[in-house]
């Protein structure tokens, strides 16, 4: 068995798909598929109830996303989002949604991401700007 810390995780072990070898007096190890195995793991992660600090790492550097780019998507700040991976006290919320997209970016379901990449440009264009409605004939709307 090999004890697959290079995930980041401290409970992933491979029974095989790896292979052991010595290069220049050094061990080293070659993972068959790693992209894949990464999937699987990240499958077994959505189907816990809790996640842990480090899971939550996982499945947000799977997603490509920095701290602060989750940060945007859950509203919270990059530091708290660095809090809920080191502490491993993440609001269930947030470890619902975390596992939501990772499956739905996995399962190649646009919509979804399509969703999530609308609502932070949102957040981006977010100001101060006055919202002025009217009254019209056929009922309340945006103001030109």
């Amino acid at each position: 068995m090999y004890h697959y810390t290079e995930s980041g995780l401290s409970n992933v072990w491979l029974s095989n798909g790896y292979t052991e070898r010595v290069i220049h007096g050094e061990k080293a190890i070659s993972i068959s598929d790693a992209d894949q195995l990464h999937q699987v793991i990240g499958r077994a992660l959505a189907r816990k109830a809790q996640l842990t600090g480090a899971e939550l790492r996982f499945l947000r550097k799977e997603l490509g996303l920095s701290q602060a780019r989750l940060g945007l998507i859950v509203g919270a700040s990059e530091q708290t989002v660095s809090l809920w991976e080191r502490r491993g006290k993440i609001p269930i919320a947030i470890q619902r949604l975390a596992k939501f997209v990772y499956l739905a970016q996995l399962d190649g379901n646009e919509a979804v991401c399509d969703i999530l990449k609308r609502l932070i440009e949102l957040d981006a264009e977010a100001s101060e700007e006055k919202l002025v409605f009217e009254d019209t004939n056929t009922g309340w709307k945006e103001a030109a």
